[in-house]
């Protein structure tokens, strides 16, 4: 019996290896994974018109390769090694869990995901170094370049960026990536993820889930990042341009060129690594009603400067503020944007503090964004997708969404800039469950102390979230940081905020939305999920805010998630007028609490349906829009009237 047992697992073994030899040589037509709804883009997908537009418009160059697209893939135990023989086409930038992936597979924390792909680069970028960028990975990733790892990054949630040039041939190259992703088996950033997830917890999203390109830059010298500081106070903006090399003197400088409309504001030069204060003319000030944007253009250039007389500059006529000359062609182009906006606390009746926009009070009408998808799950199917939400959210008469415990692809803010809607942008949530439960380490509602957090773990979150400011950090649509969700995850409250306060002084913070309301940042925040919203107490140093509220559930039949269950809401109802009615209610309140309390801000859960929640305003598949956008809009008037 042994002797058969052994000669049929051997038969095994050789069919398994022939059916992996031929699925690696047969080549199939990608279609979505899985029965699930879909929303109208996912359903008219291609790999060949798949998030196509230039990434990063904050530092946006001209020449660049898109490289989104099927590459080849393999789930492995993440103690192998590369793999040999890979088990199809994955369609990247969309998550192996994902449908639009077209393979629907959930990885565990013991897995790793392998990519591979070749790309040639054109003979026009010879000389020039090439830079190979991520939009973002989840969670831990390696990268190859023809057999030689060249880069790591840790963080599911920020950009990242390689220098790939030394490790590039003529010809075809091979770029391989291997990503792993322990999701809520470790204390790290995952916001809503979970291995065991349901009501308000949503599916894993593991390794790449936004967009890869290559760009060439200068050899000599490139631009990094820019740092661009509005003061409407003062009516101009500080600029720090950060170059890939550090560079003194004054041989290589930067010309920065402000356009409206086209037409050149203002142009100036100055030596590189330096602050650079632009006074704007007639500053045009952003906001929800009327988002005018400044273009910015960036340029690295060679600098020559004019001799002085000696004799002349010793009787005090020389030149005391020359003006180098250009020498030849700029070495590095980008173009990015601005607006002039600010947003700060001022006085109301009784003391209470509340939020200002641009030196007035402004009242803050939001909804609870989660930003997933039924098809994409963490990204958008398209530009037109992500634009959709954003619309719908303006024409139905709100002007703020809280972009709950995940970051959005650049693309999305540059979007809301562009539209006017005000965001506050939550830190995605770290709280580990042991052996993939539901569960987390978190405080209670109305805990008055904070979790303690092993210093890697602190260490981990609070470099994600350094970067994550950094790389938002020019979006004047983003008006608040919000530290921490509901305790999960939350210690060192107090230290956190001066954290932030640190990195960005231009902002309000919210600590904490929720639960534990311990005394620091800008606002006092609470949830509340009744009938009829609770009101937050006053407050003599921060502004009260209604954080979440509503969470009225009604699920549409043929566009659910989950088919056979009727779906989760705080309070569920069986027919759109009920629910119209119900929203009515809520919102009468939260005028009332304005009027008479003066908080400054509500946000309503939610936009849409995810998942098993069926508590949005549109369906998860965007497909039905509960209440009328018409409807909305004119309930919320009543708070402007």
């Amino acid at each position: 019996m042994d002797r058969i047992y052994r000669g049929k697992m051997r038969i095994n073994r050789i069919l398994l290896v022939v059916l992996a030899v031929i699925s690696a040589n047969t080549s199939f037509a990608w279609k979505p994974a899985g029965d699930r709804i879909m929303t109208k883009w996912g359903e008219t997908l291609t790999p060949e018109n798949v998030l196509g537009e230039y990434p990063r418009p904050q530092l946006a160059r001209e020449a660049w390769i898109n490289l989104n697209g099927l590459w080849e893939y393999a789930i492995l135990p993440k103690k192998d090694a590369e793999p040999t023989i890979w088990q199809g086409e994955i369609l990247v930038p969309f998550c192996v869990e994902s449908a639009l992936s077209g393979v629907g597979k959930t990885m565990t924390a013991g897995d790793k995901i392998w990519y591979k792909r070749k790309i040639t680069i054109p003979e026009k970028w010879t000389g020039k170094k090439i830079v190979l960028n991520f939009g973002a990975i989840d969670y831990e990733s390696y990268v190859w370049i023809n057999k030689s790892i060249v880069g790591s990054h840790k963080g599911g949630y920020d950009r990242f960026s390689i220098d790939i040039t030394q490790y590039l041939k003529q010809g075809e190259n091979e770029i391989v990536i291997a990503a792993s992703d322990p999701t809520n088996w470790e204390d790290i950033p995952a916001g809503k993820q979970r291995f065991k997830w349901g009501g308000i917890w949503y599916m894993p999203v593991s390794g790449i889930w936004q967009t890869v390109w290559l760009e060439p830059v200068s050899p000599d010298l490139s631009i990094e990042e820019l740092k661009i500081t509005p003061d409407i106070d003062k009516g101009e903006i500080a600029v720090q341009v950060f170059t890939d090399n550090v560079m003194f003197g004054e041989d290589f400088g930067v010309r920065l060129t402000v356009t409206s409309k086209g037409k050149t504001i203002l142009s100036t030069i100055s030596p590189i690594n330096k602050d650079i204060v632009l006074k704007i003319p007639s500053q045009h000030l952003w906001t929800p009603e009327d988002p005018f944007l400044y273009d910015l253009k960036a340029e690295i250039c060679k600098l020559e400067w004019p001799v002085q007389d000696e004799k002349e500059k010793s009787k005090g006529k020389g030149v005391v503020t020359a003006t180098p000359k250009i020498v030849g062609q700029p070495l590095d182009v980008v173009n990015s944007y601005f607006g002039m906006r600010k947003i700060s606390l001022g006085q109301w009746k009784n003391n209470q503090p509340v939020v200002y926009l641009n030196n007035k009070q402004y009242f803050q009408n939001g909804v609870l964004d989660q930003g997933w998808w039924p098809d994409g799950l963490y990204t958008a199917p398209s530009e037109e997708a992500m634009v959709f939400d954003l619309i719908f959210l303006k024409d139905a008469g709100f002007n703020m969404l809280r972009k709950h415990v995940k970051v959005e692809p650049d693309r999305y803010y540059y979007n809301a800039d562009k539209l006017g809607l005000l965001i506050w942008q939550d830190m995605p949530s770290a709280a580990s469950c042991p052996k993939g439960t539901r569960c987390g380490q978190f405080t209670g509602p109305g805990a008055t102390t904070d979790l303690i957090k092993k210093s890697a773990a602190a260490a981990q979150f609070e470099q994600e979230y350094r970067n994550i400011i950094t790389m938002l950090y020019n979006h004047p649509s983003i008006v608040c940081w919000v530290n921490f969700n509901e305790g999960w995850g939350q210690y060192n409250t107090g230290r956190l905020t001066d954290f932030v306060r640190g990195l960005d002084k231009s902002r309000l913070i919210n600590s904490v939305s929720g639960w534990a309301l311990l005394d620091y940042g800008d606002l006092y925040d609470i949830h509340t999920y009744d009938a009829i919203p609770a009101a937050p107490k006053k407050m003599e140093h921060r502004a009260i805010v209604v954080g979440e509220y509503g969470g009225i559930g009604y699920p549409v039949k043929d566009h659910t998630w989950n088919v056979n269950a009727g779906g989760w809401g705080y309070q569920q109802y069986d027919n759109p007028e009920k629910l119209e009615e119900a929203y009515q209610v809520k919102f009468n309140e939260i005028i009332r609490q304005q009027k008479e309390l003066g908080i400054s801000g509500a946000v309503y859960t939610q936009t849409t349906d995810v998942q098993g929640e069926v508590n949005g305003l549109v369906t998860y598949d965007r497909k039905v829009i509960k209440i009328p956008t018409k409807k909305l809009k004119q309930i919320h008037q009543k708070l402007h009237n």
